[in-house]
């Protein structure tokens, strides 16, 4: 009997300490992304997933576990018309819904597009209303090509406020994807982005709260992705004899930011998924290739987890942490020599 109860004691505190997960999708890329996870991948296991938009016609069409439509009243569904401060007002009028949609979450993503109207402009408020809660707020944006050149301007202006509300903001430069996905149909490379973040958010959630091959602790995550402002994704996959060599290389040299000094970074999150054969072996191989790569005074957190369908095959993830892009360092020394003209 009293195996019994240390038993269930055991398995209430198990549940009590597994961390809950929302992800928010904000505007029509962030949408489509979480759609994209929920159908292409079944969901995450143990996450909430959420669509916030203010277009009724595109949210209609979205799969998630629940749907917001902001600004009911500001916008009547109609859309933010690719205006940033629609989006902000859309997100006040309807916070109060996405508090309650999201309590009790210790990791709550924000998945967008910048460029646009919601996304840029109620992403940033979401994460502001949301921080305050103690949650770990983890920003995952797609940013827009350099020849859209009003988006582009506008996405600048929203990842500095997102980067002020969210503890880490992962960036994904749609510029370096093309190289990456170039040769692909249009409608495939534009989805290369919707799996990069699923893949990101549904592997890290998933190898945090669900048993992996080596599990991700939330405390460790939390260490470098907490106030570390913005990180930088690389992805390789490969198979054959050399497999977790040529992934990790394809990770880190194809990092979808432009950055500054990758051996700066503050911390490297590694994550490794693999078939029925992948062996601890390589996982540790993967882990030590890139940590070689970086100062030993970078924190390192690894995971590793198995999946049938990627059978002889294995992917690597590589994430770093409170590193400097060009993309706003630029803008900020745009800002700096208008002010110093003026003065």
């Amino acid at each position: 009997m009293d195996e019994m109860i240390e038993s269930e004691k055991l398995e209430a505190m198990m549940r009590a300490s597994k961390p809950q997960v929302s992800v928010i999708g904000v505007g029509g890329a962030g949408c489509n992304i979480v759609s994209w996870v929920k159908q292409k991948k079944g969901g995450v296991s143990g996450a909430n997933l959420i669509a916030a938009n203010t277009d009724a016609t595109h949210l209609s069409i979205v799969k998630a576990d629940r749907r917001i439509l902001l600004g009911e009243k500001s916008t009547r569904g109609m859309g933010a018309g690719g205006y940033p401060k629609r989006g902000e007002e859309a997100a006040r009028e309807s916070i109060e819904q996405v508090k309650r949609d999201t309590k009790g979450s210790n990791i709550v993503y924000v998945a967008t597009g910048l460029g646009g109207g919601t996304g840029t402009g109620a992403s940033w408020v979401i994460a502001n209303s949301l921080k305050n809660t103690g949650a770990l707020m983890i920003g995952v944006v797609t940013l827009p090509f350099a020849v859209e050149r009003f988006r582009y301007n506008s996405a600048k202006d929203g990842l500095l406020k997102l980067k002020n509300e969210c503890d880490t903001v992962v960036v994904i430069d749609n510029n370096r994807l093309a190289k990456v996905a170039g040769d692909l149909p249009l409608k495939e490379a534009l989805g290369v982005a919707n799996e990069l973040v699923g893949e990101f958010v549904k592997g890290i959630t998933e190898t945090i709260t669900t048993a992996s091959l080596i599990n991700i602790d939330f405390a460790d995550l939390r260490a470098i992705m907490e106030k570390r402002g913005i990180a930088a994704i690389g992805v390789g996959e490969s198979s054959g004899e050399k497999r977790i060599a040529s992934a990790v290389q394809t990770a880190l040299d194809a990092q979808l930011l432009d950055i500054k000094d990758a051996t700066k970074a503050f911390g490297v999150l590694i994550h490794v998924v693999g078939g029925e054969d992948i062996t601890l072996d390589e996982v540790t191989q993967a882990g030590e290739m890139v940590t070689r790569s970086l100062p030993s005074k970078a924190r390192v957190v690894w995971g590793a987890r198995v999946d049938p369908a990627l059978q002889g095959r294995v992917r690597v993830m590589v994430v770093l942490t409170g590193v400097e892009c060009s993309f706003l360092t630029e803008k900020q020394g745009a800002v700096a020599r208008l002010i110093h003209a003026r003065s």
